[in-house]
């Protein structure tokens, strides 16, 4: 049977703005690497635009009812964005790992993180760029410090929210994030 990448998170892993997010979105330019390298992954995007880490834990049943070999996690954005205390969403990112594990015990994780600029300033957003490292070593999964490295804040990479990578941006983000998700495929 093959396995099963589980891509779970909000307008970054659904492709948000992309003409062609079958094609152009993260999920799916990870998918194009897989079947490059020989991988026989069957990959889902579970990316909703606008969710939270709430949001995603109440939805997350629905996402494990088929097995799961490879889960990536990438959810917390939006909870910053609408002022959802930080700690609310270490607890809601725990209880998604958790459930994850609890279900599959031999599921591979891959958290991947969030920053915000340095010019934020206050105590939540400090804490808010705690979360993923804090998260990363408590449970012991793979980690991409920063999702959007070398495309946040570059306009010719975003779409002209400024926010939500284009077809450009996924590219770069692609580069970075598959070293970190092909040592997990290839255990």
């Amino acid at each position: 049977m093959m396995k099963h990448v589980l891509f779970f998170g909000d307008s970054l892993t659904a492709g948000y703005g992309l003409n062609d997010a079958e094609a152009e979105s993260f999920p799916a330019l990870m998918r194009q690497k897989m079947r490059a390298e020989g991988m026989p992954y069957q990959v889902t995007n579970a990316g909703l635009s606008g969710d939270t880490s709430a949001g995603g834990l109440k939805r997350l049943d629905y996402w494990l009812s088929n097995p799961v070999d490879v889960f990536v996690l990438e959810l917390g954005i939006n909870d910053m964005m609408r002022r959802i205390p930080p700690a609310a969403t270490l607890r809601n990112l725990q209880a998604i790992i958790h459930h994850v594990k609890a279900k599959y015990p031999d599921v591979k994780l891959a958290l991947m993180g969030m920053e915000l600029p340095a010019f934020i300033p206050g105590e939540s957003a400090a804490e808010f760029r705690a979360i993923y490292k804090k998260l990363a070593d408590a449970n012991q999964v793979a980690f991409v410090p920063f999702f959007l490295q070398g495309v946040a804040g570059k306009h010719h990479l975003n779409l002209r929210d400024g926010v939500h990578p284009s077809a450009e941006g996924y590219k770069v983000i692609a580069e970075n994030v598959w070293p970190v998700l092909k040592s997990l495929l290839q255990k």
